[in-house]
């Protein structure tokens, strides 16, 4: 058999459903898509016009990071320490309002992507103002990305009308309808945010479009008390109302569920995204991963933006998971090592309906994957590379990472974006941000 690369690693986890590990096993990467996985017994089998050989790596699919606001990554740390609805009316948005453009959008995406790629995150789900900006950093980098096309009743530097938000997200949409690494989605900002005759053309157009829904639904109690006294239905009732409780919705946060949510959820298909570290940072409550789980639930993982947690860290973000669904349900069981991984990898793919492409190593996919490091001290011995991923491991162990069969992390460094230019465009938006904050 030809093909163009062979990576042979010590373990392919693989995350298809049915292999749990596989030892001595390499994988075959040709046309930007994995045309193998081969046992060491054949590597002989295979003619790779390139060959490489990790010892004691595990290769497994790239992590998806199914909630992010890449921008702000330059407002990390600009204002912690603050529940969510005062952070955001006193710090985040007033910032933005001042701050926000294109320039701003494009840095600080570029900013969160070398972040990202660092971290083994090879697809993000993002939601922000300036999106065109944002696919520009995208495109330059090489990552895989689903863009939100934002849908908020306030003006912002981007847009001013709900009309316009509109008429811009479906712009971008037209622009990147044959882009085989970036989709579009609607990105609603929040129930409280979006009144029902924009939710109501959002699932018109969803619809329409096959473009799934991406909002933050249920973040705090508070959220979930208001629309009772204004609507009389918690929020997630009254997207079901305007028919977007859905497979097409993402529902971020959800640290508030009733019997009846929970219900909801698991009749409907409606995808929960789980942020455990911004939840936890805001005090915004806890999402009960494990009572959605065994309701059958598809639960994906995503970090939030860097102003609310304060890093794009995946492997932090399974742990944190991992750790407080077992606090949170007194179960050392709930929440095991395996599922982490799959809330991070083709939960996350499914999610985004891109699990027919990404989020496994399984033969005609893309080649999106990641090799970590367990080798270092910090993860040694080895008694299950699965274990050791989740509850040992740093992202400083990505040393490898590959989107759509192409190299971008190489011995653990970027090898297509600028980190010179990345670190003087942060200093110069931390010199502007301050004067205007403080």
């Amino acid at each position: 058999m030809d093909t163009e690369l062979l990576i042979r690693s010590e373990w392919i986890l693989p995350m298809d459903g049915i292999h749990r590990l596989m030892p001595q096993h390499g994988l075959a990467i040709d046309k930007g898509r994995i045309s193998a996985l081969v046992p060491a017994a054949e590597y002989e089998q295979i003619n790779a016009q390139t060959s490489m050989t990790l010892t004691d790596h595990v290769l497994m699919p790239g992590l998806v990071n199914t909630h992010t606001h890449a921008a702000m990554s330059l407002m990390r740390g600009l204002a912690d320490d603050l529940p969510l609805m005062t952070w955001l009316q006193e710090h985040i948005w007033p910032a933005e309002q001042q701050q926000v453009n294109h320039t701003f959008v494009q840095d600080g995406t570029q900013l969160a992507i070398a972040e990202m790629l660092q971290s083994g995150t090879t697809c993000f789900n993002d939601m922000y103002f300036f999106p065109e900006a944002a696919a520009q950093a995208v495109s330059s980098s090489g990552i895989r990305a689903s863009m939100g096309l934002i849908v908020v009743e306030f003006p912002s530097p981007w847009a001013q009308t709900t009309d316009e938000y509109f008429r811009k997200g479906l712009e971008l949409r037209d622009q990147l309808r044959d882009n085989p690494l970036m989709q579009c989605c609607f990105a609603p900002h929040a129930p409280y945010t979006v009144d029902d005759t924009s939710l109501k053309r959002v699932r018109t157009l969803s619809d329409e479009l096959d473009l799934p829904v991406h909002m933050h639904v249920h973040e705090t109690a508070h959220e979930v008390q208001e629309s009772m006294d204004q609507y009389g239905l918690r929020p997630l009732q009254r997207l079901q109302s305007l028919q977007l409780a859905s497979p097409s919705l993402l529902a971020v946060h959800m640290t508030q569920v009733s019997d009846g949510d929970l219900e909801l959820l698991s009749n409907s298909g409606v995808h929960v995204v789980h942020c455990p570290e911004s939840n936890l940072k805001l005090a915004s409550g806890f999402c009960p991963v494990e009572r959605l789980q065994q309701a059958g639930v598809n639960m994906a993982l995503g970090t939030d933006g860097a102003a609310s947690n304060n890093d794009l860290d995946m492997f932090s973000e399974m742990r944190t998971a991992a750790l407080l669904a077992k606090g949170i349900s007194q179960k050392a069981d709930a929440l095991p090592a395996l599922s982490a991984l799959e809330m991070a990898t083709i939960n996350g793919a499914h999610a985004l309906g891109m699990g027919d492409n990404i989020g496994s190593l399984e033969v005609g996919k893309s080649a999106d994957l990641i090799a970590v490091d367990l080798g270092q001290l910090q993860s040694q011995p080895v008694y299950d590379p699965v274990s050791q991923l989740v509850y040992a491991c740093g992202r400083e162990q990505v040393r490898e990472l590959w989107v759509a069969g192409k190299h971008l992390l190489s011995n653990g460094k970027l090898l297509h974006l600028n980190q010179s230019e990345l670190l003087s465009n942060a200093r110069e938006w931390q010199q502007k941000l301050q004067v205007h904050h403080h």
